[in-house]
Order: structure tokens, then C-alpha cells, then sequence
């Protein structure tokens, strides 16, 4: 757990946090207006119940007949009052209801697009179990924390003032001390030990994410775990983040009870005095037998929402630690941002030139130096080399992933910096070594490279995949569901639903990154006959390990640790005797 978590949720991290929701709220504001509006009346008609109720005792023990003496009014008005309490509570609650849904739908979309807005650094770097968790506390948080101070901190606020301004009229300046000394003493006990209270919430928290990451990490590589027969270190790991949770679990329940009790004393001795001095001023004819009831009823009244306050205030302040981290994530800013003035990418014959690039992921750890080539527009260029050697970097430099250090990037004689996100990469189409799929249909997963595609469109960029005959054989067809990041479809068979993907996208410009590394010879063949049918007249920049399938390249730049050391055709690097032509040997030596 951070110190800067400490410091802002046990001092004034809290109320910051709140005041970020205020843009949210204004949107709505008139709906919010109504609701306090029911919220008014509903208090003024709870309170006005025990001044009837006074009136009404004061009658009944004046003597006579029942139904002469009470006036029938005061009966009929104590009915009214009651369930004109209920009523406006539920008009409030319906006119909030609306708002706050509204309220947490424009929230949680604000949030989900500002993660996808977020650079590739900052999803590398962050565990998705740990993400989705507090993204989900978060709006849980946002809803808890309305629904508290509209359903509970307003209206006792405003029931306490009403309250008090009755007892100083009816009564006299003591009843109206007693019971704000009782209030205030009450609110500083329960506001210093929930303080004390929030560093164990932090804990469960922290913990919780924790346990959640390792339950999703564990089954996201489930075969992994299978086949290594880790079970028992899956749990002992899981384990060991339940451990924490529980420690911090029990304490956050013991200082519950801890706070409870001294609530409950607290309330306890400030009716004993009120209730007393009612007493004694009903034996000094001072008080009527009405006042006496009129008191107590308004101390019941006060009583509960008081001792349901302690809770509230719990749960506030919990919801403004989750919203914290919630919000602690929009407040991160992607490191790849479009210029005020960015333009729309006119494509023209797809040529992709890079000049003088220099990156790094870490400063002291230079990847890319002074890497300079051009691809031909609708030509096909490979980049071979070691691992580590910078391949894949520089099509995730193309695809404006990352920025370089310096240099720059063209495309059709544009540089990319100067272009919308969005134009950029409309025109590509990846196929990465490692395909991730949704957990939908087949159709789903090839449509998704144009939302909205026609089926006779998906069936040809399935044809163009070389995927449609397997589809086809499958009793339903493209309906099949391709499980948890396509586990239920082999190496190849996910290749060929990405190529199919970016066929039906209709992308100009085609990044290959180790489309085929991972195959078979036979599925490799498939797949390379698959990608030569999507790329014909694009412009293709493959990444490679396996030189076989470079061959037919255009052009082939060879890198080592970061710098292009050979650059030329399949023939003549061979012919070169340097690194490609002893990666080549290699290669057919183990076949």
C-alpha cells in the first residue's frame, strides 16, 4: 500500500475525490432538484407528526369524551402527515432513481473510453484482474456514495435543523444544547475512529485486487497450469492473497464493533439527560404530558437515523476510497496523443518511409538506432533478425503505439504525428504471432474487423483466409464460439480468423509480426498462401523469424540489436555470407 493512499484517505483525499463527481451531477441537476424538492417536504412532514401527536395527548388528557375533546383535524392530519412522509420518500426516490443511473451509465462510459484512449505502456504494465476490479468498485462507489447523501446525510441534516429549531420554540435553550452537544460529540467520535478504520479498507482492497488478478491469471492460462500440474501452487499463491484480506477483514470488524458500542453509549446517555429533564418538567407543570411525548417521539425520530449515521458515514467514506482508484485512473494521461490540428490521412499508394528513428522503452536501454528504409507502395517488405533485434518495435512505432525518441514516420509523405489516430489506423490490418479472440462467434470475430459487414462479406474474407471449408464443415457454422481468447480453435485456425478479420476491414497497409512462427509446416504453408491472398496490391511489412516465408519479399532489411546490419533481396543476402545467410543455413539444417 502506497504512502500517497495513506496520506489521501486519511486526510483530505476524500472530499477532492467527491468534488470530482460535481460536473457529472450539474448534467442533471434539475432531475437531482426535484428529488431534493421530495426530500424537503417528506422531512417537514416527518417532523410535523410529533407536534400533531403533542396536540393530540395535550387533548386526551384535558378529560371528556374522546371524540368531542380530540378534534377530529388533528386525527385526520396525523394520518396525512404519515403518509405524506412515506409519499414524497418514494417521489424522491423515483425522481433520483432516474437521475442516478444516468449519473453512474455516463461515468462508467467516460471511464471505459478513457482506458482504451490509454497508451500500450499502461496496459502492459497493469494487471486486467486488478483493472477490472476497481473499475467495478469504483462504479459501486459512485452509487453508494449518491445514494447515501441523498437518501440519508441530506435528510438528516435537514430533519436535525428542523428538530432543533422546534425545541428552541416549543420548549426552552436547554433541550436544544443537550441534544447538539449529544450530536456533536457523537459525529467527532465516529468521524476520528472511521479515520482510524479506513487504513484496514485500504488493505481489504489492495488484497482483494490482489486475490482477483491471481483467480484471473490462473484461468486465463489454465492449460498452462494443467500441464505443469501446478494446481497447488495456483492455490497456495491464491492463498497467500486471501491471507491478507482475511487480517485486514478481522480488523475492519473488530473496529466496527468498537465503533458501535461507543456510538450506542454516546446515544444512550444523551436521551437519559433529555428524557429526564422532560420528566422533571412534567412534575413542575412546567411541561405538559404532550411536550413529554412530543420529545420523545422527536428523539426517537433523531435516534434512529443517528445510529444508522455511524454506518453511513462508514460506508461514505469507503465509497470515497473506492472512487479514489477509480478515479486515480482517469487521471492517467496516454503518452500517444493527437496534435490539436491533426489531419485525416489521404491515402494515396500506401509508401511507408521511416527516417533517422532512435527509441528505447527505457533510457538507459536503447532498442532502435538510426533505422532508415522505405516500402514501396503495394510492396512487401520483411524485417528479420535475432530476437530482441527491434522487429516488432517498429511496427508498433507504425501503428503509433509508441513515439519515437527522434526521427520520423511517413505514410504516403505524411507524418503520422500530424495524423488523427483514428485515420492512421483504419488503414491497417495486423496479424500478430499470438491471435487474441473474443469469446463470441466466429462471424463476431471476423466481423469485428468492420462492425456492420454483410455475411456474403464475412463468408469471402473467410474464403480469402482459407477458413470458410472449416467453418462450413461445422454443424453451426459461423456461429461456432471460439471460447476464452479462441481456446477452442487450434494455432492456425485462430491465424486464419485474424486474416479474415483484416480482409473484411479492408485495410491497405498489412503488418505480418510472426504471423507464422508458431505453426507447423503444413499450417504454415496454409497460412502463408493465406496472407499472400489478403495482401495482393497492400502494402506489407512482415515481421519474421522463420526466413522461409520472406523469400518473395521486395526487400529484406536484417537488424541486430537495434541497427539494420544487411538490407537487400532473399538471393543476395544469402549470396552475402553474413547474418542472414547463417540464419538461413541454420534454419534448413534443422529442416
Amino acid at each position: 500500500m502506497s504512502p500517497r493512499l495513506l496520506i489521501a484517505t486519511d486526510q483530505k483525499g476524500d472530499w477532492r475525490v467527491a468534488r470530482r463527481l460535481l460536473p457529472y451531477l450539474w448534467k442533471y441537476r434539475y432531475r437531482i432538484g426535484v428529488a431534493l424538492m421530495f426530500l424537503v417536504l417528506a422531512r417537514v412532514a416527518n417532523v410535523s407528526v410529533p407536534l400533531v401527536l403533542k396536540n393530540i395527548v395535550d387533548h386526551f388528557t384535558e378529560g371528556g369524551n374522546l371524540v368531542l375533546i380530540v378534534p377530529m383535524a388533528l386525527l385526520i392530519a396525523y394520518g396525512v402527515l404519515r403518509f405524506s412522509a412515506i409519499l414524497f420518500n418514494e417521489m424522491r426516490n423515483v425522481a433520483f432513481s432516474r437521475a442516478g443511473v444516468a449519473i453512474i451509465h455516463h461515468i462508467s462510459m467516460v471511464v471505459f473510453k478513457h482506458l482504451h484512449n490509454l497508451s500500450l505502456g499502461f496496459h502492459l504494465d497493469r494487471k486486467t484482474g486488478g483493472l477490472s476490479r476497481d473499475m467495478e468498485r469504483g462504479n459501486m462507489a459512485v452509487t453508494n456514495f449518491l445514494r447515501i447523501i441523498v437518501f440519508n446525510i441530506i435528510p438528516v441534516a435537514i430533519e436535525i435543523a428542523l428538530v432543533l429549531y422546534i425545541l428552541w420554540l416549543q420548549l426552552n435553550i436547554r433541550f436544544v444544547l443537550i441534544t447538539v452537544l449529544m450530536i456533536v460529540i457523537y459525529c467527532v467520535f465516529t468521524f476520528m475512529i472511521t479515520r482510524w478504520r479506513t487504513r484496514f479498507r485500504v488493505q481489504m482492497n489492495d488484497s482483494d485486487s490482489s486475490a482477483n488478478t491471481r483467480v484471473l491469471d490462473s484461468l486465463l492460462n489454465y492449460e498452462t497450469v494443467k500441464v505443469f500440474g501446478n494446481e497447488r501452487l495456483e492455490m497456495e499463491r491464491y492463498g497467500d492473497s486471501l491471507n491478507g484480506w482475511v487480517s485486514a477483514s478481522l480488523k475492519n470488524n473488530l473496529s466496527l464493533s468498537y465503533l458501535n458500542a461507543g456510538q450506542g453509549f454516546i446515544i444512550a446517555v444523551g436521551l437519559a439527560v433529555l428524557m429526564i429533564l422532560a420528566a422533571n418538567g412534567v412534575v413542575d407543570k412546567t411541561l405538559s404530558l404532550g411536550d413529554f411525548v412530543m420529545i420523545n417521539a422527536f428523539l426517537i425520530q433523531l435516534y434512529i437515523p443517528l445510529n444508522f449515521l455511524g454506518s453511513v458515514y462508514r460506508d461514505l467514506n469507503h465509497s470515497l476510497v473506492d472512487m479514489e482508484k477509480m478515479f486515480d485512473l482517469m487521471d492517467e494521461r496516454p503518452k500517444i496523443v493527437e496534435r490539436d490540428n491533426a489531419s485525416v490521412l489521404k491515402f494515396k499508394k500506401g509508401q511507408i518511409r521511416f527516417e533517422n528513428i532512435n527509441f528505447a522503452y527505457q533510457a538507459d536501454n536503447p532498442i532502435l538506432k538510426n533505422i532508415n528504409f522505405e516500402v514501396a507502395g503495394g510492396g512487401m517488405l520483411a524485417l528479420v533478425g535475432p530476437s530482441g533485434s527491434g522487429k516488432s518495435t517498429l511496427a508498433r512505432l507504425l501503428l503509433r503505439f509508441y513515439d519515437p525518441d527522434s526521427g520520423a514516420i511517413y505514410i504516403d509523405d505524411q507524418d503520422i504525428k500530424s495524423l488523427t489516430l483514428e485515420s492512421l489506423r483504419q488503414i491497417m490490418g495486423v496479424v500478430p504471432q499470438d491471435t487474441v479472440l473474443f469469446n463470441e462467434t466466429v462471424g463476431y470475430n471476423i466481423a469485428y474487423g468492420r462492425p456492420g459487414v454483410s455475411d456474403p462479406e464475412i463468408v469471402e474474407a473467410a474464403k480469402i483466409a482459407q477458413i470458410h471449408d472449416f467453418i462450413s464443415q461445422h454443424p453451426q457454422g459461423y456461429d461456432i464460439l471460439v471460447g476464452e481468447r479462441g481456446l477452442k480453435l487450434s494455432g492456425g485456425e485462430k491465424q486464419r480468423v485474424a486474416i479474415a478479420r483484416v480482409a473484411v476491414k479492408g485495410a491497405r497497409i498489412l503488418i505480418f509480426d510472426e504471423a507464422t512462427s508458431s505453426l507447423d509446416s503444413r499450417s504454415e504453408k496454409a497460412i502463408q498462401q493465406a496472407l499472400e491472398n489478403v495482401s495482393i496490391n497492400n502494402t506489407t511489412l512482415i515481421v519474421a523469424h522463420r526466413l522461409s516465408t520472406v523469400i518473395n519479399a521486395d526487400e529484406i532489411i536484417v537488424l541486430d540489436k537495434g541497427e539494420i546490419v544487411e538490407r537487400g533481396t532473399h538471393q543476395s543476402l544469402v549470396a552475402g555470407g553474413r547474418l542472414y545467410s547463417q540464419m538461413w543455413a541454420l534454419q534448413q539444417q534443422h529442416g
